[in-house]
């Protein structure tokens, strides 16, 4: 079963940028990789997908300002985000996704503040 491990998280000001990635211990390359985020007191929502074929997937609140990419080579998803809010704030969870299984990372915190 693949492991991820997320890193590039912590604190930024309004308006910054942070990258986050995500390395997976095994090929990734049959997964759809996607990136979640959980606010205190909120349910966790995805954030961005990318399938093993490049197709994308946003929610509204990010599309513009985030960019989900993949490089399997590396085994590893990343997370560009742009233009940070203060509602962007949250745990940040990597996820990989192979027909009926999913794994989860461990999050990684994610901080915008005003």
């Amino acid at each position: 079963q693949v492991q991820l491990v997320e890193s590039g998280g912590g604190l930024v000001l309004a308006g910054g940028s942070l990258r986050l990635s995500c390395a997976a211990s095994r090929s990734i390359f049959s997964y759809t990789m996607g990136w979640y985020r959980q606010a205190p007191g909120k349910e966790r929502e995805l954030v961005a997908e990318i399938s093993n074929n490049g197709n994308t997937n946003y929610v509204d609140s990010v599309k513009g300002r985030f960019t989900i990419d993949r490089d399997n080579a590396k085994n590893t998803v990343y997370l560009q985000m742009n233009s940070l809010k203060p509602e962007d704030t949250a745990v940040y969870y990597c996820s990989a996704r192979f027909i009926g299984l999913r794994v989860w990372g461990q999050g990684t915190l994610v901080t915008v503040s005003s």
